[in-house]
């Protein structure tokens, strides 16, 4: 009788097989080493965003949702989508390839260990490209300090607790500042709005929805309501 056993030794993934698969679940974060990348401007900022402090995100190591210990500046991804913002589909090609950050570099999705070892070492932040700017990196800390997720994050877990409007007022009004200091930097400041992802991180009025806030507009006002953590 045939044997009906088949070699599976040639079906293992050695080598990039240009899938795309991993850029299609977003962009790298920075480090150190990527620093040049952005100030000689091979990448420019507008491509970028930050994930602040204690902000809930899924983890792609761990695969869950957690609050990250320490910044994170990222490049963004395609509008409704996950993909990296240079990553080109019709071509499956990244468009900045030979320019690529560090875990770009290191990943292979058949050995992910490099990523791993690299993935909390050296990681770049606001500070690091901001702080020479004139005036701007004192808005991002007055702006960390007012908008801060521990704060944040505070709030929300004792209004789960118990409903207590001057709570609910007070997130509100940081979310309401969050609001006007993105207005007010792009009408006076002349800053472009595809940079504020970046200076200030993402806006509250979307990430909140991750502590269990979702925010509804009614009638013209605007409605908060609390659940469980996802």
């Amino acid at each position: 009788m045939k044997s009906t056993h088949h070699n599976t030794a040639e079906k293992v993934v050695t080598s990039c097989r240009r899938c795309g698969i991993c850029c299609k679940k977003g962009g790298p974060a920075f480090h150190q080493i990527d620093r040049p990348l952005i100030e000689n401007g091979l990448i420019q900022i507008r491509y970028l965003y930050t994930i602040r402090k204690g902000e809930l995100v899924r983890d792609p190591i761990r695969g869950s949702i957690l609050p990250v210990d320490s910044e994170l500046v990222k490049i963004k991804s395609k509008a409704d989508e996950g993909t990296c913002t240079f990553y080109d589909d019709l071509n499956e090609k990244c468009q900045i390839y030979t320019d690529r950050p560090i875990e770009c570099q290191l990943l292979k999705c058949w050995d992910t260990r490099s990523l791993e070892e690299m993935y909390e070492q050296d990681r770049l932040s606001r500070e690091d490209l901001l702080a020479d700017v004139a005036g701007l990196w004192e808005l991002a800390v007055e702006h960390e300090q007012r908008c801060g997720y521990s704060r944040m994050g505070d709030l929300i877990s004792r209004l789960k607790k118990g409903y207590r409007k001057h709570l609910a007022d007070e997130v509100g009004a940081i979310i309401a500042y969050d609001n006007h200091l993105r207005q007010l930097v792009i009408e006076k400041g002349q800053i472009e709005p595809e940079t504020l992802d970046f200076i200030f991180g993402r806006s509250l009025k979307h990430t909140i929805e991750l502590f269990g806030v979702r925010l509804q507009q009614v009638k013209g006002k605007i409605i908060m309501t609390t659940s469980g953590l996802p």
